[in-house]
């Protein structure tokens, strides 16, 4: 819960009581009153750069603390230190600081409009397409109807404004039409954000509000770079509008079809390829940057191509490690508060002093604020939402915030609005994103979730802390043995039916032998992904109503020796969630392999261990997998079940959990059982065993459910496996320190005497002997 009032007012007379705000803005003012801004001025632009952060991160801290977006605190920051403000406390100070100069303005607008398109990376990146898909009835309906209503009363409205507020009296459609999209569109970083911070992004409607910002960004900004092709100084040419709106169609085409691998297979090359700091980021930025060019190329903004370009980073399975963590820092730091502040700097709030200015921008306010909460709240109902779900819709769809400022900022730039009309919408901007918090939170509290969302949330809050859905990428290293090809099986399966990326390491067969046989590399591949499509398919059909998640990437190289070290090292930089490791031997009796240990230490993560028997052993045709799993209610058991719900998932297979009443790995005499089982709760084995079946039934898979009492853990898994002829086990377990790779006795004897395929899942790193 954000802080009150009183105790953020506190916190801000507390920091610049300790002179920290005075120590970082006092050298840029001393800078200013000292007079040295001859011409342009390398030292006067970074004067200028320390007031801009300096004063936005202490205002947006505060503004946080008030539980509103830091970017307001930013805006704020600008309009304090323009000509509303500082420049009309002191103005020759203010003039020495910020001369009008176009050479010395020109630095710090360049690192605003970076900024700009940085920022619109990120709000790509943020646009998570899934939601839209689960969402997408209600969020086309509410989108186009809450673009709709408020852009017919935008351009009404610009229609009938003397030629005297108007920046251009003969280009009055061009601005028209960019009022109606200006006060059309909803901001998605600031609606994802608060939906975020009021808990409600996975609800119902929460989803529909992201939704539905998302795709009015997206129609909004080829909107506005459309209808930025119009304002071009030549006036408005039918036929470069007819090939911007044939461009902007076939590049956003391309960039959803081929774009969309091409920058997946980017992103991954720079990550694997190169050894020097942060490369994917490198990758981001060019990518950013030719689609923005793309865009400028076909006639309109640039804006288009960076916001594309963010969705398309943000669909790439290495993004949330790398890109939004290294990008998102620098972005925050330098280039939102240079920009906001730019904004800030743009806005002269003393034209609100005339009656007429004032009016206007109140008309603005109640247009933009009543035709947006009325046209979302309309197609809420059209979209079936509830009456309470469409008053939430309407009240979180009205948030400006960044993306009106960036709009109007460019529009500014382009003559298509001028200081008073960017001044109104900066208002507007503000006054919409400040009282959207406390409309939202009203509108929530309305809302009522029915039986149907409460197990959704349920589902995909466990689906959240899930140990597979935290995999980005797989790693699978196998010989040509049949263990090696149920590996491979096996991991494409994962693969297919989750949409991980992977990457296999076919191991040399023959100690110390040159190469691996050309056939057996082929033979792993193609095992690897027809398991991979078929898993793949699996979960397209099953998320028909949802929409199909990412396909897995499969690829397959040799490695030069049969111990595969050196390349699982070198695998593991490039950022892997597990390794999947089948080879022959795997072990002797119950111990692993030396060169199993070495290897699966060398990987040091999660690692599953695949050993073939029985049929697997005598046949490489993989029919759909019944499958056996001991569970016992620790987080590793858990994970084990993971692994076993998306196997049995992508084979088309069955799955039973046992969980074992009194389960110790050692032998106990039958009145010892009887005793342990007596003095187990009540409820446990119950609950142990539902939680593995609500697990099933959130990714389609029955789980039958079995307890059993016994002399041990080893002999009642190795008798259900018999009785139950059983294809698989699956065994969540955790490594044992010592120099030997060892998962506890009762793994060991499974190792030894199971007469079926085994797969040991060791999802928590181990100490190294």
């Amino acid at each position: 819960m954000a802080p009150t009032r009183a105790s953020a007012q506190g916190h801000l007379r507390r920091l610049l009581a300790s002179g920290a705000a005075v120590a970082l803005l006092s050298p840029a003012l001393c800078f200013a009153a000292s007079g040295a801004n001859q011409g342009a001025s390398e030292a006067l632009f970074l004067a200028q750069l320390l007031l801009l952060i300096a004063a936005g991160r202490l205002l947006g801290e505060l503004m946080q603390r008030l539980g509103q977006p830091a970017i307001m605190g930013q805006l704020i920051a600008g309009i304090l230190l323009g000509p509303s403000v500082f420049g009309a406390l002191l103005p020759d100070l203010w003039h020495r600081l910020f001369p009008s100069g176009r050479e010395q303005q020109a630095m710090l607008a360049a690192v605003a409009h970076l900024g700009v398109l940085l920022l619109l990376v990120l709000t790509g990146m943020e646009a998570d397409l899934s939601v839209v898909r689960n969402s997408r009835r209600a969020a086309f309906s509410v989108s186009i109807a809450g673009i709709a209503l408020p852009f017919a009363c935008g351009f009404l409205l610009t229609e009938l404004l003397p030629a005297a507020l108007l920046p251009d009296p003969g280009k009055r459609l061009v601005t028209a039409l960019f009022m109606g999209v200006a006060l059309s569109i909803s901001s998605v970083k600031i609606v994802a954000l608060l939906v975020g911070e009021l808990g409600f992004l996975r609800r119902t409607v929460g989803q529909v509000i992201v939704a539905s910002a998302i795709i009015d960004d997206t129609i909004g900004w080829i909107t506005i770079a459309i209808v930025f092709g119009l304002a071009r100084p030549e006036g408005i040419d039918t036929a470069s509008v007819l090939r911007s709106v044939l461009g902007t169609a076939v590049f956003l085409a391309l960039s959803f079809t081929v774009g969309r691998r091409v920058v997946s297979r980017l992103i991954r090359w720079a990550n694997d390829a190169f050894v020097s700091e942060l490369p994917v980021v490198t990758m981001a930025l060019v990518i950013m940057a030719v689609m923005a060019l793309l865009t400028d190329a076909i006639g309109v903004h640039t804006v288009l191509g960076a916001f594309i370009a963010g969705i398309l980073i943000g669909q790439t399975p290495i993004r949330a490690r790398h890109i939004d963590e290294q990008l998102r820092g620098l972005i925050t730091a330098l280039f939102m508060p240079v920009f906001f502040g730019m904004a800030g700097l743009s806005a002269d709030l003393t034209v609100l002093a005339q009656p007429a200015l004032l009016g206007l921008t109140a008309v603005l306010i109640a247009v933009a604020s009543i035709g947006k909460f009325l046209g979302a709240m309309i197609g809420g109902r059209i979209g079936g939402l509830t009456r309470a779900e469409s008053l939430a819709v309407g009240c979180g769809m009205n948030a400006r915030g960044s993306t009106e400022i960036i709009i109007a900022t460019v529009g500014l730039s382009l003559g298509v609005l001028n200081s008073t009309l960017f001044t109104a919408i900066l208002a507007m901007a503000m006054v919409t994103t400040l009282s959207m918090p406390p409309l939202l939170r009203w509108s929530f509290g309305r809302v009522e979730p029915t039986a149907a969302e409460r197990e959704r949330l349920q589902r995909e809050a466990a689906e959240q802390a899930s140990f597979i859905s935290r995999i980005e990428r797989l790693l699978v290293a196998v010989d040509g043995s049949p263990t090696g090809q149920l590996a491979s099986h096996l991991g494409g399966v994962l693969a297919g039916v989750r949409g991980i990326t992977t990457t296999a390491i076919h191991l040399n067969d023959e100690p110390g032998g040159e190469a691996t046989d050309a056939g057996r590399v082929e033979r792993t591949a193609e095992v690897l992904t027809l398991a991979a499509e078929s898993g793949g398919r699996v979960a397209e059909h099953k998320s028909a109503e949802g929409g199909a998640g990412d396909s897995a990437d499969v690829k397959v190289r040799a490695a030069e020796s049969s111990t595969g070290q050196s390349e699982i090292a070198a695998e593991k930089r490039k950022g892997y969630g597990a390794l999947v490791l089948g080879r022959e031997p795997l072990s002797e009796g119950a111990q692993f392999d030396p060169q199993v240990t070495r290897m699966a230490r060398e990987f040091g993560d999660a690692v599953i261990l695949v050993s073939a028997r029985g049929t697997h052993q005598r046949s490489q045709s993989y029919r759909p997998l019944k499958i056996l799993v001991p569970v016992t209610g620790t987080p590793v058991s858990r994970h084990g079940a993971e692994l076993a719900v998306a196997l049995a998932e992508g084979s088309r297979g069955r799955l039973t959990a046992l969980y074992i009443v009194g389960m110790s790995s050692q032998r106990r005499p039958a009145w010892g059982t009887r005793i342990a089982a007596a003095l187990a709760p009540a409820g446990t084995a119950r609950a142990v065993i539902r939680d593995v079946e609500e697990l099933g039934r959130s990714y389609g898979v029955a789980v039958n459910g079995i307890a059993r009492n016994g002399a041990s853990a080893a002999d009642l898994i190795l008798r259900e496996i018999e009785a139950g002829r059983y294809d698989l086990t699956v065994l969540g377990v955790s490594p044992r320190p010592g120099e030997q790779l060892f998962f506890g006795d009762t793994a060991a004897m499974l190792l030894r005497d199971a007469p079926s395929s085994l797969v040991f899942l060791s999802s928590e790193p181990g100490e190294r002997g």
